[in-house]
């Protein structure tokens, strides 16, 4: 107890340094099976990953991850194993934001795909870390 007391300053540093680590990661909204672009980027690049855009149409058009596929999302469940036919590849997910899909993440999890992840805040993050864009 005499050490506590004694050292209480030197606690209370060492508590709030391993607080500092810790919120950081909490506070990114990273979900369980989500990707930052970079780790995405190294994922297609050594993995062969294959990215699926999971937007409308009109979204898909006016910008999408370089060579992504198109499924929307309301047709994901009949239209990715037509898509991606190697289950164990790496599919990383694409929308706008990265909302739509992390849903999709569950649908292609139920479809049996081992390594599927959502681009953490989706094509707005992609653009902001100055990776290509395509318009169709």
């Amino acid at each position: 107890m005499k050490f506590l007391m004694d050292n209480w300053l030197l606690i209370l540093v060492a508590l709030s340094s391993g607080a500092m680590l810790v919120l950081p990661a909490a506070g990114r909204g990273m979900r369980a099976g989500s990707l930052s672009p970079a780790a995405a980027v190294n994922l297609i690049n050594r993995e062969k990953g294959v990215v699926v855009d999971v937007c409308d149409t009109a979204e898909y058009a006016a910008g999408h991850v370089g060579g992504a596929r198109h499924v929307p999302l309301d047709q994901l469940a009949q239209r990715l194993p037509e898509v991606v036919k190697n289950k164990a590849l790496p599919v990383i997910l694409v929308c706008g934001t990265g909302t739509r899909a992390q849903r999709a993440v569950n649908i292609a999890q139920k479809l049996g795909y081992a390594q599927v992840h959502a681009l953490a805040g989706g094509l707005k993050a992609w653009k902001e870390a100055n990776l290509p864009v395509e318009k169709s």
